[in-house]
């Protein structure tokens, strides 16, 4: 499995602590390194590309709060990012709306509760059928 993870300044030090806990699965890593102020506009539009260019199948986008960063990488054709706070969240956002992504707060969530919405979000697959026709409602929004 291969996951694109990308992050803000915010987010340095949980993204390396996931890479580190998930160390079966290949990263791609589109985020910053630095504490340095950067734009996650920037990171969520490479994290998206590389979903949408089959290079990765999902992804995770980490910010202060995981709100930017989330509707940054919203604004993409063909992406679904879920902001989750628990695991509930995490499952329903694949099993019931096909997310793509999650997006977490570095500075609102504990560092363990992502790892358990991580593995909820990668082991969670997308029901399909009544949600499918959702789904396609939302992705026919795009075209507006």
């Amino acid at each position: 499995m291969k996951i694109v993870i990308g992050n803000d300044h915010a987010g340095v030090n949980l993204k390396n602590n996931i890479i580190k806990y998930f160390s079966e699965i290949e990263w791609i890593n589109v985020g910053t390194d630095s504490e340095k102020s950067v734009d996650y506009p920037d990171i969520a539009l490479n994290a998206s590309k590389k979903i949408l260019n089959n290079e990765a199948c999902l992804g995770i986008l980490i910010c202060g709060t995981g709100t930017g960063i989330g509707i940054a990488a919203n604004k993409v054709k063909g992406i679904r990012a879920a902001m989750c706070f628990n695991e509930i969240m995490a499952e329903y956002a694949r099993k019931h709306n096909n997310a793509n992504i999650v997006t977490l707060g570095a500075r609102i969530l504990g560092e363990e509760l992502c790892f358990s919405i991580i593995k909820k979000f990668i082991s969670t697959d997308f029901e399909g059928e009544r949600h499918a026709k959702r789904v396609n409602k939302i992705c026919a929004m795009e075209e507006l």
